[in-house]
């Protein structure tokens, strides 16, 4: 039998990093579930937890950025992976998006996004974001979330199965 965790490893996306601002206050974490969703508004959606401590962030600041990693860049992921209260923007090198959310110099590429509108999608809420910028920094090639392993241990909130 086919567990869940790895049929939805065969779904290919990318992994991001996403910062938020509100003011001062700056953070940043690790995504998978980001996607474009429209060319006419030119929109993303992006899969949020609203108990993580950036939702409000977002909420408060009316945007994002969205940050692509390279496929050298899992140092990135799994530093931006971590929960706490420690300063994940401290040694990495950054500059603010129109909305102040952090663009991290080094990404393969960035988008800039105003909040758009919300909607809830079961466990997660799926925040849809108007591109107003972006670029890419650097030639490679984005980095997937299937060749991250269980580095987000999200393999154990799956059903065992279908």
């Amino acid at each position: 039998m086919t567990r869940p965790a790895d049929i939805f490893r065969t779904l290919t996306h990318g992994v991001y990093v996403i910062g938020v601002a509100d003011g001062k206050k700056h953070n940043a974490f690790t995504a998978a579930w980001a996607m474009q969703v429209s060319f006419d508004p030119l929109l993303l959606a992006l899969s949020i937890n609203p108990r993580h401590r950036s939702y409000p962030m977002l909420k408060a600041g009316g945007g994002f950025t969205v940050n692509v990693l390279a496929t050298d860049q899992l140092d990135l992921a799994a530093h931006f992976g971590q929960s706490g209260n420690i300063d994940k923007l401290a040694d990495i090198p950054w500059r603010p998006g129109k909305c102040g959310a952090p663009i991290l110099e080094h990404a393969l590429s960035w988008l800039d996004c105003d909040f758009h509108h919300e909607c809830p999608a079961g466990d997660h809420i799926v925040v849809f974001g108007r591109v107003i910028g972006g670029a890419i920094q650097r030639l490679g090639d984005p980095l997937l979330y299937r060749d991250t392993g269980n580095l987000d241990a999200a393999q154990d909130l799956f059903p065992p199965s279908l």
